[in-house]
């Protein structure tokens, strides 16, 4: 059964950067890992001047780059988030999902700031964990979460390998 674990937290809290740190860590704990990163203002592009971005900018619907090792897909669409978590049930043990605040599925609330800390209130449930550098930042107590540093990727690792089993 794959397990779904979301990173919320507001732009520039960190989130990027702890999901970098803990894939590679959590790959070699044994976990395969998918990340789902959202876009909400269409910001990402493809490398310029490729073939397939030049497919793309042609107004392809769809751009696959099969390679030894890889599988590059564009497709021009809308798609649910569920129905993507739904492709992957059973392809990894883990899939982290980065935004989607208000999506409903449990989340590790990331935030580096007084400001970022809000993050807490608008989420549709209590977060699994605060990852901060300051727990005081938060207007309510942690009340039983667990907080970890961003830099001890040891021990978040270690409890999201508690939650996937």
């Amino acid at each position: 059964m794959t397990k779904v674990i979301g990173f919320a937290g507001y732009s520039d809290s960190g989130k990027t950067t702890l999901i970098e740190k803990l894939v590679p860590r959590l790959e070699a704990g044994g976990l395969s890992v998918a990340v789902i990163k959202h876009d909400g203002h269409g910001h990402y592009k493809e490398v310029e001047g490729t073939d397939s971005t030049r497919w793309i900018e042609a107004g392809a619907s769809a751009v696959a780059v099969l390679s030894p090792h890889a599988l590059h897909l564009y497709e021009r669409c809308a798609p649910a988030l569920g129905q993507l978590i739904e492709q992957w049930e059973g392809r990894y043990d883990l899939i982290i999902i980065e935004g989607f605040k208000r999506e409903p599925f449990p989340k590790i609330a990331v935030f580096r700031s007084p400001q970022q800390a809000a993050i807490v209130a608008e989420l549709s449930e209590r977060p699994l964990a605060w990852v901060t550098t300051d727990a005081a930042y938060a207007s309510e107590p942690p009340g039983g979460t667990p907080i970890y540093d961003p830099d001890d990727v040891e021990g978040i690792a270690s409890f999201i390998e508690g939650l996937a089993e």
